[in-house]
């Protein structure tokens, strides 16, 4: 029964953020806040599946200045729980085919968030330089996911090295963003599934003293320390 009644409240919260989401973004089309406006919406949703969500910020984060945020990637749940960390003027980087799901792709879109073809290199690297060139003129940060794809229970995947290119390009920080394990931890039926913790460490600027390789590798391990410590609290 409780599920029920869960589900049913995430089905009218859906069109109706959609609905609200495009009333902001006809009045303020691609503006640089949208995704945490919105984001916040669904990070309140948290309460309706029982649980208690925690943000440890670390106190050196501005929130509006440039920076790429790494976040580890579990489960769809994530949309409901990360934006919680969202600061301001910040946008994430999504493949394009993102665009064509219907509602979901096109307020992704006029949200401001910016959408990459990868199936093109040219076009991809394109977008890419594009944004690196956003991001050095300040204003604007960037969300984004290392591993490229759902862990789903099978712990913090490798890391690719494009989020750490663009911080590296764009001379910003890298700011790593953790949150502990949702997969299987979540029941519908459960009244309080306990507490989520999500810890945004300090930001790191990229020098020459490693490659971006070797950073890929240095934050993965940092982030899966993390990853560790949270889950022992949870």
């Amino acid at each position: 029964m409780l599920a029920l009644l869960r589900l049913l409240v995430i089905a009218v919260f859906i069109p109706c953020s959609f609905i609200a989401g495009f009333l902001l973004c006809l009045v303020r089309p691609f503006h640089g806040d949208n995704v945490r406006v919105i984001g916040s919406w669904y990070a309140s949703m948290s309460r309706i599946f029982g649980v208690k969500l925690v943000i440890e910020k670390d106190e050196s984060i501005i929130s509006g200045e440039p920076a790429v945020y790494i976040a580890n990637h579990q489960n769809n749940y994530d949309i409901f729980f990360l934006p919680g960390a969202l600061q301001r003027n910040t946008v994430s980087l999504g493949k394009k085919s993102l665009k064509w799901i219907p509602f979901f792709g096109q307020l992704y879109w006029l949200s401001g968030n910016i959408l990459i073809d990868r199936g093109n290199r040219k076009k991809a690297m394109a977008t890419i330089t594009k944004t690196t060139e956003k991001l050095k003129k300040g204003g604007l940060s960037l969300w984004m996911f290392p591993e490229g794809t759902r862990s789903y229970g099978r712990g913090l995947l490798p890391f690719k090295t494009g989020a750490f290119h663009t911080a590296a390009n764009a001379n910003i920080p890298v700011i790593p963003v953790v949150m502990s394990d949702t997969h299987k931890c979540i029941k519908l039926n459960r009244w309080d599934n306990g507490t989520i913790y999500i810890k945004m460490l300090a930001p790191q600027l990229l020098d020459a003293s490693m490659s971006v390789r070797q950073y890929a590798d240095h934050f993965h391990e940092v982030m899966n320390e993390t990853l560790t410590q949270l889950n022992e609290r949870s």
